[in-house]
């Protein structure tokens, strides 16, 4: 078990600084506003890099939320129910 909290943990932190320093860079216009790393993707003329640190934004945030859910979640109801159903057979 405390392998995967690690893993999702891992997935988390990780992803979720990934996409804090790009949501910094592409959704924050002003550090004096109160939408600081929401506000929408404004970019004037977007160059090869900026279209992929966009793409990069979305594909981090739900790495991070679908990684995490996926090691804390997923895999221990996974085993959970085939342990269950296991124990069902042998009965």
């Amino acid at each position: 078990m405390a392998d995967e909290f690690i893993k999702g943990l891992g997935i988390l932190t990780g992803a979720g600084l990934a996409w804090m320093i790009l949501a910094g860079w592409y959704r924050t216009s002003s550090f004096e506003s109160t939408k600081q790393l929401i506000e929408p993707v404004q970019v004037e003329s977007p160059t090869l890099f900026d279209t992929l640190g966009v793409i990069l934004l979305d594909a981090f945030l739900w790495f991070a939320l679908l990684g995490a859910l996926t090691f804390w979640v997923l895999i221990p109801a996974g085993r959970q129910a085939k342990r269950a159903i296991d124990n069902r057979r042998a009965q």
